[in-house]
């Protein structure tokens, strides 16, 4: 079983601004966290459905703080402490005021939304970021919270495939780390 794909779409908002507004490494090379004029680009690249609002200075600063301790939460389920992870979302949860409502468009269907009609656009993608992972902690899913593997690379994903086989930010970590396997292995003269 896999999470559902409202699940799933918080989940990945949720890796999508670790990985964008948190420094680190990144498939083998230094990742700095945006500052200053790149944040609001680095935010509406993650989130494209962003572009539509104006993030200023302080939703922008906003985000950033979810995004760290979202980034405790995924490491804390990669470190087996979901306890911990727990705890990081609750806070979350309280500190953006979650809170499941249905919301219709003009001619849409009825969507489930974890925020108030006049959140602001940071709080409304950190409550729904932050409902994504409190749903998936109150699954058996919670080990398809993921750091990658790779060496240099720190990154985050949601394991999506069937078999929880994921290791692995993306293809480019994988294949590099494949690479350096094949590549000790021939020094060795173990092929």
């Amino acid at each position: 079983m896999l999470f559902d794909s409202h699940v799933t779409d918080r989940l990945e908002d949720a890796a999508s601004l670790v990985n964008a507004l948190t420094g680190g490494a990144a498939h083998g090379r230094p990742h700095p966290a945006p500052t200053g004029e790149q944040l609001p680009e680095a935010i509406t690249a993650a989130l494209p459905y962003l572009q539509e609002h104006t993030i200023d200075t302080d939703q922008a600063a906003y985000l950033v703080r979810t995004a760290q301790q979202l980034r405790l939460a995924f490491e804390a389920v990669s470190a087996g402490h979901t306890d911990d992870a727990a705890a990081v979302a609750n806070t979350l949860l309280v500190a953006t005021g979650a809170r499941p409502r249905l919301r219709r468009d003009t001619d849409q269907p009825w969507r489930l939304h974890f925020h108030g009609a006049d959140d602001s656009p940071a709080v409304s993608t950190s409550a729904s970021c932050a409902t994504g992972l409190a749903l998936a902690l109150d699954s058996d899913m919670t080990d398809r919270l993921g750091v990658c593997q790779a060496t240099r690379c720190d990154r985050v994903y949601i394991d999506t495939t069937r078999n929880t086989a994921r290791q692995f930010c993306s293809t480019a970590c994988q294949n590099r780390t494949k690479a350096a396997a094949f590549r000790a292995r021939r020094n060795t003269g173990t092929t």
